[in-house]
C-alpha cells in the first residue's frame, strides 16, 4: 500500500512539475498551423485507473492546470463522487468531460461565521469569529448584508493564523461587522474567471443543498459560474440542489449551454448575466427551482433561447428586462410556473428590453398570466405561440400588456383563456 500510495505521489508530482512547462503557440490568436493552434494533451483522473488518482477537488484542479499551462487540451474524469472542498477552477482553452450523471462533483458541507473584523475594500484577508472549518485550500464567500452581489467576493484560503486568513481575491467593498459581515466556505463547484475557450461537458453538479443552508445568488457563485468566460461551451451537464443559480455567467461573451438540466436549486436555474453578450442557451431544462426558471439580467443582447423546457419554478418561467434588447426566444416550452409564464419587467424606455422577438413557444397552465409585456418596452414580436389554460383556470389571462409598452405585434398565435387578451394600453 505504501509503493502505491509513493508511485501515486510521484505520477502527481510529474504533472505538477510539468505545469511550469508553458506551450509557445497555443491560444495565440494566429497561431502557425492548427496543430499548434489546440495540443491535444489529454489527462485522465478517477477514483482508480487513471493518470491521476484522486477523489477531491485537488486531484482534477491538478489535471486542469497541467493541460491549461500546456496551451489547451482535455481532462476526463472518470465515474464516481468527488468531494469539493473549493472550485474547480477552469483554464482557457481546456475542456473537462465527465461520464454524465457518473461523474459527479459535490459540494463539501459549508461552514459559516461572523467576521471579527472588518474586511476592508481591497483587503485580501478574513477575521473570523468561529475559525473551525475555515482550512487551507478551501473555497469562501465574503459579505454582508447590504454588500452582496457583485459586491461579494469568492476566494481561495491560502494561508491562516488562528482566525486570520489570506485569500487569493480581495474585497471588492466594505464588508463591515456592524452590517452583518460575514464568511462562508460557499463557492461556485465550477468556476472560470478571465478565460476563454473552456468547456464543461457530461457531468453532474450536487449542489448539497441540506449542507449548505447560505443562498448566494448568481453574481458571484452558482453550479457551475464563468465571470468574463469568453466563447466557453457548458454542454449536457446537471446541476441538482444548489443553493442560488443552477448556471450563471456574468459579463461572458458568445458562451453557450446546451442541453443541460437544472433541477432544484434555491435561486435561478439558468442566467445569462449582467453584460454578456450573443448567449445561446438551447435544449435545457429548469425545473422546480426557487426563482425564475430562465433569467435574462441586465444588457444582455443578441441572444438566443431556444428549444428549452422551463416548469415548475418559483418565480417566472422567463424574465428579460433591464437593457435586453435585440434576443430571440423560439420553440420553448413554458408550463406551471409559480408567478407567471414570461415577464417583460417594468423598465423605464432607455433601460427596457426592445425588439425581443417571442415565437413559437408554448407557454401553458402558469400562475395569473402567460405573457406579460411590461415597461416601457418597444417593437415587440409575439408570433405563432401556443398561450393556453388546459382548463384548471391558472392561467387567467393569456397575454397582458402594460400601460407603458409600445408596440407589440400579436400575429398567428393560439390562445385559449378565461381573458385572452388583456391591453392597459388602451386605458391611458
Amino acid at each position: 500500500m505504501m509503493q502505491r500510495s509513493m508511485t501515486r505521489l510521484a505520477i502527481l508530482s510529474v504533472i505538477l512539475l510539468g505545469a511550469f512547462v508553458f506551450a509557445d503557440q497555443a491560444g495565440r490568436k494566429h497561431a502557425e498551423n492548427e496543430l499548434h493552434a489546440r495540443p491535444a494533451v489529454q489527462v485522465t483522473v478517477g477514483l482508480e485507473d487513471a493518470d491521476i488518482i484522486g477523489r477531491d477537488n485537488r486531484a482534477l484542479q491538478a489535471a486542469v492546470d497541467y493541460v491549461g499551462n500546456l496551451g489547451g487540451g482535455v481532462v476526463v474524469i472518470g465515474p464516481g463522487e468527488y468531494l469539493m472542498r473549493d472550485s474547480l477552477h477552469l483554464c482557457s482553452r481546456v475542456t473537462v468531460r465527465g461520464a454524465g450523471e457518473k461523474t459527479v462533483l459535490k459540494k463539501d458541507r459549508e461552514h459559516r461565521s461572523p467576521l471579527a473584523a472588518d474586511g476592508d475594500f481591497g483587503e485580501a484577508a478574513i477575521t473570523v469569529k468561529e475559525p473551525e472549518g475555515f482550512e487551507i485550500g478551501r473555497g469562501v464567500y465574503v459579505a454582508s448584508k447590504s454588500q452582496r452581489n457583485f459586491h461579494g467576493v469568492c476566494a481561495t484560503i491560502l494561508n491562516g493564523r488562528s482566525n486570520y486568513f489570506t485569500l487569493t481575491r480581495s474585497m471588492n467593498a466594505d464588508i463591515l461587522v456592524a452590517d452583518g459581515g460575514f464568511a462562508a466556505t460557499v463557492f461556485p463547484v465550477l468556476s472560470g474567471y478571465q478565460l476563454e475557450d473552456a468547456r464543461v461537458e457530461n457531468l453532474t453538479v450536487n449542489g448539497n443543498r441540506a449542507e449548505n443552508p447560505t443562498k448566494v445568488d448568481g453574481c458571484r457563485t452558482a453550479g457551475i459560474f464563468f465571470y468574463r468566460g469568453d466563447n466557453c461551451v457548458i454542454s449536457n451537464c446537471f446541476v441538482r440542489d444548489y443553493n442560488g443559480d443552477g448556471i450563471s455567467f456574468q459579463q461572458s461573451n458568445d458562451v453557450k449551454v446546451d442541453g443541460c438540466v437544472v433541477e432544484r436549486c434555491a435561486g435561478f436555474g439558468l442566467h445569462p448575466g449582467s453584460g454578456s453578450q450573443r448567449p445561446t442557451v438551447i435544449n435545457c431544462r429548469a425545473v422546480a427551482n426557487g426563482e425564475d426558471g430562465f433569467f435574462f439580467c441586465w444588457r444582455v443582447r443578441g441572444g438566443l433561447a431556444e428549444g428549452n423546457w422551463l416548469e415548475n419554478n418559483g418565480g417566472y418561467g422567463m424574465s428579460i428586462g433591464h437593457k435586453d434588447s435585440d434576443n430571440f426566444v423560439r420553440s420553448n416550452t413554458i408550463i406551471g410556473n409559480k408567478l407567471g409564464g414570461v415577464y417583460w419587467r417594468a423598465e423605464t424606455e432607455p433601460m427596457a428590453a426592445h425588439r425581443i422577438t417571442f415565437e413559437q413557444n408554448t407557454v401553458r397552465d402558469n400562475e395569473g398570466w402567460g405573457l406579460f409585456v411590461d415597461g416601457a418596452t418597444r417593437n415587440t414580436i409575439i408570433r405563432s405561440n401556443i398561450i393556453e389554460d388546459t382548463g384548471g383556470g391558472r392561467q387567467k389571462t393569456g397575454v397582458r400588456i402594460g400601460k407603458r409598452a409600445g408596440e407589440v405585434l400579436l400575429e398567428g398565435n393560439t390562445i385559449k383563456a378565461a381573458n385572452q387578451l388583456q391591453d392597459e394600453r388602451q386605458e391611458r
